[in-house]
């Protein structure tokens, strides 16, 4: 936890990741079983929520969707502690309406599934290009398509902090939540690199965080069988290639379904974990120079460590649980 903190203090990281750094803070710290941790990332969250405030007490007149939904994330990370702002949550909801589901979403979720047609950013200019672009605009050079679970989870967290916050940002979380089923079957064949793989792994982990509110609640895997297996399945393949960050994903989400350190899965995935920090306090790659990837490996691994508090079983949004049981008997 210390070396996540670490990074947030740099100015120029801060700057990138703010709303994180605040939001993973306060998560761990309303609800993570061990006192001292929790006492520990609610000083960190504090401190970040507050710096986070002062660098936005008012929406820019020209800000575009990117950075509204920036701002939800962040004013919602801050309400959470207590730092709400009433006045700015007005401005955000009057400047959200300004735009379309597809400038917050990449895609329509009322009217389309997830699409298999959205370019990733390019790896040569780091330039967005549009969707259905298949060379990139600046360097002409060929562009790599998103997969559509990786936009699918991201619309997903999307519209879950913005009706958690109350300001829509383009959909509702059910909205998006409907397309679940069309992306099963989860392929879990072959060597865990493999990019539809993964994304396919967060997609569930998302699932998963959204509905139990960041492990506020126990999920009764009977709601998601299908994705339960996948998770089950998923934990040796994370280990094998030695994902500390999707390991730390997959272990924190099946502790959701109420595994704990009883179970052989769990253990395995714990046995790794402790083998394989970093010196500094880290998990991942000593030589990424992202540094979003360092600090997110470490989050996730102390996500899987960590024993939570209350976990009575409950969902973000009870109203969607008729239809997960419907799901689960198709």
């Amino acid at each position: 936890m210390r070396f996540v903190y670490h990074t947030a203090r740099s100015r120029v990281n801060f700057a990138d990741y703010g709303s994180d750094y605040v939001w993973w803070f306060g998560a761990v710290s309303n609800t993570v079983r061990d006192e001292r941790l929790r006492r520990l990332a609610r000083g960190m969250a504090l401190r970040c929520a507050r710096k986070w405030r002062l660098a936005h007490r008012t929406l820019p007149s020209d800000a575009d969707a990117q950075t509204i939904a920036e701002f939800v994330s962040g004013g919602d990370a801050a309400e959470s502690l207590g730092l709400g702002d009433e006045r700015l949550k007005d401005q955000l909801r009057l400047a959200a309406s300004r735009f379309s589901a597809r400038d917050y979403l990449a895609f329509d979720p009322l009217t389309e599934p997830p699409p298999s047609d959205v370019p990733d950013e390019c790896e040569y200019e780091g330039a967005d290009n549009p969707r259905g672009a298949k060379l990139c605009h600046v360097c002409k050079r060929r562009l790599v398509m998103r997969t559509r679970y990786d936009v699918w989870y991201d619309a997903l967290v999307t519209a879950h902090t913005g009706d958690h916050y109350g300001v829509t940002l383009g959909a509702h979380y059910m909205d998006v939540l409907k397309w679940l089923p069309v992306l099963r079957p989860y392929g879990v064949r072959g060597r865990g690199t493999d990019p539809e793989f993964i994304d396919a792994v967060y997609s569930v982990t998302h699932v998963v965080y959204t509905l139990n509110n960041y492990w506020t609640y126990r999920l009764d895997p009977r709601l998601l069988p299908r994705e339960y297996a996948f998770l089950k399945a998923s934990l040796p393949k994370a280990v094998a290639v030695r994902d500390a960050d999707m390991l730390g994903e997959v272990m924190d989400s099946l502790k959701s379904f109420g595994l704990d350190d009883s179970d052989p899965l769990i253990r395995e995935g714990t046995q790794f974990l402790l083998a394989h920090q970093n010196r500094d306090g880290s998990w991942g790659d000593l030589d990424d120079d992202d540094t979003y990837d360092r600090y997110h490996a470490t989050e996730t691994a102390v996500n899987g460590l960590c024993e939570y508090a209350g976990r009575g079983e409950g969902l973000s949004f009870p109203e969607v649980e008729p239809l997960l049981r419907r799901w689960a008997q198709e």
